[in-house]
């Protein structure tokens, strides 16, 4: 799998090549600035971009950016950024066109190497993966909203899970419940968000974050 790195600090672009590499990815460019990743992503196409939000030269959100204008381009280039902060506008304005491929994850989800090189992977095949905390940010600036408000406990952890790019199975397994019962839950939600049931996992994720989105 063909991929992008942009990350600024030498020794931590180091760390993640020889972690991806070791992984089967094929990097097929390496670089620390905006204008850099700009130029890579036009000339290689990447099956998926690796990108640090803050990059030189301003150090405020360069690698946002060239993702944005390079999906601008190649609309659905996958792309997966990392932050040491959690910012919900980041977020939203990555999920804005609605492609799906994309991702968010603080970079300390680096340091669980299958968790970080499975979102690579979800990302990459157009799946969407958002971190934790970036989801929870979401629902608790959502919980206000009467529609939100009619959700159930369990509907909101499931809702959470859908977000963060998991399976039926995997919430299944995380709830100790049925994967029956993660369908009957996520039928509900989709139905008291007004958001139609979709047999694509992506479409279905990227509807509640774009609902989420919006409020």
């Amino acid at each position: 799998m063909r991929l992008v790195l942009a990350e600024d600090q030498f020794l931590l672009r180091e760390g993640l090549s020889r972690l991806l590499e070791l992984n089967g990815f094929d990097i097929v460019a390496a670089v620390g600035s905006g204008p850099e990743l700009t130029r890579a992503l036009a000339e290689h196409e990447p099956d998926v971009a690796l990108v640090d939000i803050r990059m030189p030269p301003t150090h405020t959100d360069e690698g946002l950016r060239a993702v944005l204008e390079g999906r601008r381009l190649r609309p659905g280039q996958p792309s997966l950024l990392l932050s040491q902060y959690v910012d919900q506008l980041y977020a939203q304005e990555l999920l804005a066109d609605g492609d799906g491929g994309v991702g968010y994850l603080l970079k300390d989800r680096v340091f669980n190497s299958d968790q970080f090189i499975s979102a690579l992977h979800q990302v990459a095949a157009g799946g969407t993966v958002m971190d934790p905390n970036v989801v929870s940010r979401m629902l608790s600036h959502s919980s206000q909203d009467q529609q939100i408000a009619r959700l159930t406990e369990r509907e909101r952890e499931v809702l959470g899970y859908m977000a963060e790019g998991r399976s039926n199975a995997a919430i299944a397994a995380v709830l100790v419940i049925t994967e029956k019962a993660v369908a009957k839950h996520i039928n509900s939600l989709l139905a008291k968000l007004d958001l139609p049931p979709s047999r694509d996992d992506n479409r279905r994720v990227m509807a509640v974050l774009a609902y989420l989105n919006r409020v």
